[in-house]
């Protein structure tokens, strides 16, 4: 059967081990009891979140019945339906020992422990009762894959007016329902992938959410084939290899939205890994100005997309957000006067007033032929998804050269390494500085949730660092270092004290002194000279100005630190293998604030 997983199933506890058990701490006459001292609480119609409810396995809740209620400045609050129960107390001293998190107990009725009780049947609930219809309708008789349409509205997995997930008594085949119950709660939980991985022990199903993977459910292995089947029928790919990786796409509709799924198998030991993208094509856009850009980055970028031709680069690994930013970057533009296209793989999102082209490299659509008869269409603006190879990147050079501006990504590792690639893919160096306008670097950092975060004093050794790692910089473009910086603090909605992520930036802006190094001797070194006396600002400092501004938590730069020194990705950081990383809904107020408040760096 499926099984949620828990923080005290990763420590390995269960009710025996609650039962066996013993507490410096337990109730006593004058703290508990009727009315001797247990503050009571009523939860009303007060969810509680999965995140607080994985502190304390369904299993334990109705064997003790108690629940978690919620976390408090590091505190568990626990509703308890009698406080006089010493066992249950016991179970909280070990619970609180496993999770490192005090407790608080509240009295709770029955019915507001059986409605939190309810709480508990979501995706698991819903995935073991698919289960259980899978593997009676397998004994009955052998399943074929189903090409029944996908509906993500389907009744039985839609929610109700309370959010609840309820279900129809007219259930239709289990593999198909079940599916369908994973696609949708990874909608609704916000999730950008969804990862089905056979293992030895079962099927486990992971969903990514600001970019950190969560293990969700884990099936019966028993499921994979069926579960393998019916996704490789609605992404159209081929059911009889199982050798070779494959890739596919199927889209969905799901309460008037029009959902996309990119589906890529990989074989393995133990079976086929399935891992699923999820693109919502009508998600509203982020304003330029409210991705995290410090008002000189944002000026630059500006300036840029107004010219009226040459190349504007976008670099950063898989999984940095670089398709988010051109798209924010495609919203400014004038798209009423001005012939916008597009070459992208997939298409992400649907821009209004852009001709946005797919490519499809199986048919010999690449971005290189694509490129080519793009410019045949009479275009002032062409994006084009990524700069792959040598011929693309030379008809994008020659585009930005016969008067049209340019929109691309390409894989590096700063906004610098960018000239040293074009070099490397044949480009002549006095072709790069009439052409490239700008040359931006970006990563993703996780956020402080709800802007809370506890006072962390720098040390001395921390300050040096920031100030050796400024010493580049001219004075006037150097931060000034506060004494306090913040990190994650728990919260009431939000255990880790994180929500969302934003991007850091790093931005070289073509100039005359840049454009002698290239022609002269285009050494890295001599380029990040002079680009740090233009006051460009590295990924790790703009960083810093989010870290010093309460928006992301000093950890990230750290972790940032590490990443970019050992010349990782995002990917390696995060365990991401889609193409794209996404800018969390959360951020866009943040990042609005930060545009209007931060130092002009």
């Amino acid at each position: 059967m499926p099984r949620a997983t828990t923080p005290l199933s990763e420590v390995g506890v269960t009710d025996a081990s609650l039962d066996v058990q013993t507490s410096g701490f337990a109730p006593d006459s004058s703290s508990v009891g009727g009315d001797s001292g247990v503050p009571s609480r009523s939860i009303g119609d007060t969810k509680v979140p999965y995140d607080i409810l994985r502190y304390i396995p369904e299993e334990s809740a109705q064997h003790y019945r108690l629940a978690p209620l919620s976390v408090v400045d590091g505190v568990l609050e626990v509703g308890m339906v009698d406080p006089d129960d010493i066992r249950g107390f016991d179970a909280l001293n070990f619970i609180a020992r496993s999770t490192g998190l005090p407790f608080k107990v509240y009295r709770i009725s029955v019915e507001d422990f059986e409605r939190i009780i309810d709480m508990y049947h979501g995706l698991g609930g819903d995935v073991e009762r698919a289960v259980t219809d899978l593997a009676t309708e397998q004994k009955e008789r052998r399943e074929e894959p189903s090409a029944a349409p996908l509906d993500l509205d389907d009744p039985s997995i839609k929610k109700s007016v309370d959010g609840e997930f309820v279900r129809n008594v007219h259930e239709d085949a289990p593999t198909i329902k079940l599916v369908s119950t994973i696609l949708r709660y990874a909608i609704d939980g916000k999730a950008s992938d969804i990862h089905i991985e056979p293992q030895v022990s079962g099927v486990r199903v992971r969903y990514r959410v600001d970019g950190e993977l969560h293990t969700s459910v884990i099936l019966p292995i028993a499921t994979h084939r069926a579960l393998v089947a019916r996704i490789k029928v609605l992404a159209s790919i081929r059911l009889d290899e199982q050798r070779k990786p494959q890739d596919g796409r199927f889209s969905a509709s799901i309460e008037e939205r029009q959902i996309d799924f990119r589906v890529s198998t990989f074989p393995s030991s133990q079976g086929e890994k399935v891992v699923i993208r999820i693109l919502d094509r009508e998600r509203g856009f982020i304003p330029l100005d409210q991705i995290g850009l410090t008002p000189r980055n944002l000026k630059i970028l500006r300036r840029a997309i107004k010219r009226p031709h040459g190349l504007v680069l976008i670099s950063g690994p898989t999984g940095s957000g670089k398709s988010t930013t051109l798209y924010s970057m495609l919203t400014e533009m004038d798209r009423e006067h001005k012939n916008v296209l597009s070459l992208e793989d997939p298409i992400e999102y649907y821009v209004e007033g852009v001709t946005q082209s797919q490519v499809r490299p199986e048919i010999g659509y690449t971005f290189a032929t694509g490129l080519r008869t793009t410019l045949r269409q009479d275009p002032d603006i062409i994006m084009v998804g990524e700069i792959r190879d040598a011929d693309t990147a030379k008809l994008a050079i020659q585009a930005a050269l016969t008067g049209h501006l340019v929109l691309s990504t390409i894989h590096t590792n700063d906004a610098i390494g960018t000239i040293p690639r074009f070099i490397d893919m044949g480009i002549e160096p006095y072709l790069i500085p009439p052409v490239l306008i700008a040359s931006v670097a970006q990563r993703l950092v996780r956020t402080l949730a709800d802007g809370n975060g506890k006072e962390v004093e720098l040390s001395v050794s921390e300050r040096k660092g920031i100030e050796s790692q400024m010493a580049s910089l001219p004075p006037e473009h150097r931060l000034e270092i506060p004494k306090v910086v913040w990190e994650a603090e728990r919260t009431p909605t939000s255990p880790t004290g994180l929500r969302g992520r934003m991007a850091v930036f790093e931005i070289m802006e073509m100039s005359s002194e840049i454009e002698s190094v290239i022609l002269e001797s285009p050494v890295e070194s001599k380029l990040w000279a002079v680009a740090r006396k233009q006051g460009m600002l590295t990924m790790q400092e703009d960083a810093l100005v989010k870290a010093f501004s309460k928006l992301v938590p000093f950890s990230e730069v750290n972790t940032l630190s590490r990443l970019l020194i050992g010349g990782g990705s995002e990917e390696e950081k995060t365990g991401k293998d889609a193409d794209e990383g996404e800018y969390s809904p959360e951020i866009q107020a943040k990042g609005s604030e930060h545009a209007e408040g931060s130092k002009d760096v």
